[in-house]
């Protein structure tokens, strides 16, 4: 899947790269459905790293594992969920040594939770190489009841937790690794425009 390309927004909303092979001691990969295509092409380009990589996958419905697993990494787990894979991925950070290589792909929802994670174990975000692919949808914070909605693909959308109309804002907190959304009808309840597909 190609990736997209996010329209210039405010600064604390985060800006992806393209993932480059990095010279290092190891190399843990983490991608959600088409982030497999981004790892897959890192592999094409420089598949030594593969003698020294942990895969962590979360198909999401795509089917790239087998592609993943035929790279033969030294190690792969492939999950149901990123909750599921939390475990894996905080052990593989708290038996990091010096000069691991961490890379992120796929959603966005995947990339922020696990950069927090590698944040919490020592790692600087700017050491981190992020690379966006797939969907849009946002993981979004309701700044009112604090409940976090997944995949949230349309503006406004209604807090899974609160029932509040959200307003989807640019606004990125990397602690939380989500958006944040704000009431629409506060001042005039009821009044909230149609939804409309992120980025459209």
């Amino acid at each position: 899947m190609s990736t997209f390309k996010f329209p210039d927004s405010i600064r604390s909303r985060p800006v992806y790269g393209t993932l480059e092979p990095r010279a290092g001691s190891a190399h843990l990969l983490i991608a959600d459905a088409h982030g497999a295509e981004a790892i897959l092409e890192l592999a094409k380009s420089d598949p030594s790293l593969m003698a020294t990589a942990h895969i962590i996958y979360i198909p999401k419905g795509e089917d790239h594992e087998d592609a993943l697993r035929a790279l033969n990494p030294a190690q792969f787990y492939a999950g149901p969920s990123y909750a599921a894979a939390q475990q894996r991925i905080r052990k593989a950070l708290e038996d990091a040594k010096m000069g691991l290589q961490v890379y992120l792909t796929g959603t966005e929802g995947l990339m922020g939770q696990a950069q927090n994670e590698a944040m919490q174990a020592g790692i600087p975000h700017t050491a981190i190489q992020t690379e966006h692919r797939g969907s849009v949808a946002r993981r979004m914070q309701c700044v009112h009841c604090k409940g976090i909605t997944e995949d949230v693909a349309t503006d406004p959308f209604v807090c899974s937790h609160c029932g509040l109309n959200l307003f989807v804002r640019d606004h990125y907190s990397r602690r939380l690794a989500a958006y944040q959304g704000v009431c629409i009808d506060a001042e005039d309840p009821g009044n909230v425009p149609e939804p409309k597909e992120l980025y459209t």
